[in-house]
């Protein structure tokens, strides 16, 4: 099982940063103070240690009946590792220097130091006959002198003068200092890296949303690349993608509403003029009638000519009529009555129509799959007006002849029929306009026999599509029809 940790928001990851930096901070003042403290505390115990060791020796000297080694206090102060002790001397109780670690102060009397150089000065016991302790020396080298009587039972035995220099105390001070300055700059280095790393995960999202936000106009309604964060920044990516794709959605209902608007005018223009157009039109065509009836048993010679014209005007009738059926049918709804029709059965009876066309131009019609079923359950009419659009159209793209391939098959469920011709071919550019209503490429036509074609097809649940073919020059129209309106019984 995925452990998901809940998200951080900017707030959140702030704070946690401050603390982390804080404890951090308060982390190395500890680890550095404590460590100042031992290092005190040991140099402190070594100090004592040989202050103890230097005052024994004294106290062996001063209190031995017999010879004392004389070298003993010079080579113990020679050997102290630390050099804390820089002079031990031991005097007689009339205070006359008897030995020392300096062998000039030997004979001489032992006395305080001079009053310009003393610092301070501190006596411990009752009497004034105490330990006393000066410090001396300039405040950068400070030196401590210890008077240290030594008494048995009241009788003064004698004095240990020692010269100490503890100023290396200091020294875990001063290395404290350094360490929690040189501390305190890598955390705050960190800082700062933490807190560049973590503006710029916020500022570089929030420039790309502000920059496609300014640009929407120059680069359209594209969304930008979704962080997939759960904090604001995914937040506010999600949410203008999510922007993006309703203004999109809504631009493209306008156009569809606009369209539509457009082509429900034209459709009820349309309409209009058909009706009142189509009137004329037939009492044009029984004159023409009345006509042939009447005057051409009276005619001997040019009779040909006169029914020749009489033809070429009923044609052109019947071609304006056709034309303004193809108007009536764009201002109204297409209504489909669907019924068990053998689609094959009725492409053949549509290559029928053309057969003398066919004929005149030498152009060869072949068939594809007649292994495969092809009884739907449609409107037969409404598919015959596709199929003969589709097959005027493959003639007048191959006027000098050439090859109409009609195959069958099942394809994703559906049956497909598709007609591929030989002629011209088609750009793909007016194949993705080739459907809307009133264009054509042709110097003849309104251009409604695609866009009416489409929509029958899509009012079976079917689709239509035109392209150049796959394979050498020529046009290829595919109709798809859902297996779901096969009949069952076929």
């Amino acid at each position: 099982m995925d452990l998901k940790l809940p998200a951080l928001n900017l707030k959140a990851k702030l704070m946690a940063l401050m603390v982390v930096l804080l404890a951090m901070t308060l982390g190395a003042e500890v680890v550095v103070s404590l460590g100042t403290q031992e290092a005190i505390v040991e140099a402190t115990q070594e100090k004592v240690k040989d202050l103890a060791n230097a005052i024994q020796i004294s106290v062996q000297e001063l209190t031995s009946v017999g010879n004392t080694d004389r070298d003993r206090l010079q080579n113990f102060q020679r050997n102290i590792p630390s050099k804390s002790l820089e002079e031990i001397s031991i005097a007689s109780k009339e205070k006359m220097v008897i030995n020392s670690s300096n062998p000039k102060l030997i004979g001489t009397a032992l006395t305080s130091p001079p009053r310009p150089a003393l610092l301070s000065e501190r006596i411990t016991g009752a009497g004034g006959d105490g330990v006393k302790v000066f410090t001396i020396g300039p405040p950068a080298q400070e030196t401590t002198l210890y008077e240290i009587p030594v008494k048995v039972e009241d009788h003064t035995l004698g004095y240990v003068s020692v010269r100490a220099n503890f100023g290396d105390f200091a020294k875990p001070l001063r290395d404290s200092r350094t360490h929690l300055i040189t501390l305190g700059m890598v955390i705050f280095a960190i800082g700062l890296v933490f807190s560049y790393v973590l503006a710029e995960r916020y500022v570089e999202p929030i420039h790309t949303v502000a920059a496609a936000a300014q640009n929407i106009a120059a680069r359209g309604l594209e969304p930008i690349a979704e962080a997939r964060r759960r904090d604001e920044i995914g937040l506010l990516t999600r949410s203008f993608n999510e922007m993006v794709t309703q203004l999109r959605h809504a631009r493209e209902r306008e156009i569809e509403l606009n369209r539509l608007e457009r082509f429900t005018a034209l459709g009820q223009l349309a309409g209009g003029l058909a009706h009142e157009i189509k009137n004329p039109l037939n009492f044009i065509s029984l004159a023409v009638d009345q006509l042939r009836a009447r005057y051409a048993p009276q005619l001997n010679q040019d009779r040909e000519n006169f029914l020749c014209q009489l033809g070429m005007m009923k044609d052109e009738i019947h071609r304006l009529s056709d034309m303004i059926q193809s108007f009536l049918h764009y201002g109204k709804p297409i209504e489909i009555f669907p019924s068990t029709t053998d689609v094959r059965a009725l492409v053949r009876d549509v290559l029928a129509l053309s057969e003398a066309k066919f004929r005149s131009q030498d152009i060869e019609v072949i068939e594809e799959g007649d292994e495969v079923p092809a009884v739907l359950n449609v409107d037969a009419e409404k598919l015959r007006t596709c199929f003969i659009n589709v097959v005027a159209n493959a003639t007048q793209a191959m006027p000098e002849g050439g090859l109409l391939s009609i195959a069958f098959s099942h394809r994703d469920g559906a049956l497909t029929v598709s007609f591929s011709d030989t002629g011209a071919g088609i750009d793909p550019e007016v194949a993705s306009h080739a459907f809307e209503p009133f264009f054509t490429t042709k110097l003849e036509g309104i251009g409604l026999g695609l866009f009416l074609s489409k929509a029958i097809v899509e009012g079976h649940g079917g689709a239509i599509a035109i392209g150049p073919n796959g394979q050498g020059p020529g046009t290829t129209v595919t109709f798809t029809f859902p297996i779901a309106s096969v009949d069952k019984q076929s």
